[in-house]
């Protein structure tokens, strides 16, 4: 990330100003987009491991409803997972941790509490403040977790459609984010007669920081259209 935001940053300065030196102005520029593309990672993260989470609380109500003991369908809930994806994913390590604590008899709700503080996502502390209250309270347990799994997989079903409904959306907004930067390139280097003008002199420096400033104003609303929090 680190490589494409310098990139970025320099074909920028030099397309719009023929220069190196607005680099000491513009670096909060590379800081932002590179904070921006750090979260659009980590939202890719968080998705991705939210659809492991929800094919192991269901693997774990299916154990449930086989007569399994909450700690065993946790120890067979990271048999099922390591079948479907590798070890050093998140939600593996996750639950090779988890069935460490069952070996040493931590209790189950205070596992699943350690679990949603390690990884900080809402449908998780969901998940263990319900298994808590149903371990406290002595309720039909198989019940409430299948119904908190089925909630749970019902959310994460709907953010990842709207994803995918998003993804089109989105690489349209990609193709277009590049597009003046190819125009000014190819003014550059097709007619540079005309691109003279705008380099060099205090009234073209004025001009490509508005143009630069349009484009980047039209760029962050774009992110904020093509992004919808569920």
């Amino acid at each position: 990330m680190l490589i494409k935001t310098a990139g970025l940053l320099a074909v920028t300065v030099w397309l719009y100003y023929r220069s190196i030196w607005p680099l000491v102005i513009l670096w909060p520029l590379g800081l932002w987009y590179y904070r921006s593309l750090e979260r659009e990672c980590m939202e890719k993260k968080k998705s991705e491991f939210l659809m492991q989470f929800k094919e192991a609380i269901q693997s774990m109500s299916s154990s449930l409803h086989t007569g399994y003991s909450v700690e065993n369908a946790v120890k067979e809930t990271q048999k099922e997972m390591l079948l479907m994806y590798p070890k050093d994913e998140m939600i593996c390590r996750e639950l090779s941790f988890m069935v460490q604590q069952v070996h040493i008899r931590i209790p189950a709700e205070q596992i699943f509490e350690d679990f949603s503080k390690r990884v900080r996502l809402e449908d998780v502390r969901n998940f263990a403040n319900v298994f808590a209250a149903a371990k406290r309270s002595g309720g039909d347990m198989i019940a409430i977790i299948q119904n908190t799994a089925d909630q749970i997989g019902d959310k994460i079903d709907v953010r990842r459609e709207i994803d995918t409904l998003l993804a089109a959306k989105r690489y349209e907004f990609k193709v277009m984010a590049v597009i003046p930067y190819v125009i000014i390139a190819y003014m550059m280097l097709s007619f540079p007669e005309f691109m003279d003008c705008l380099y060099d002199n205090i009234i073209g420096t004025g001009v490509m920081s508005v143009c630069l400033l349009v484009y980047l104003a039209a760029y962050a609303l774009g992110v904020k259209l093509v992004k919808i929090e569920v």
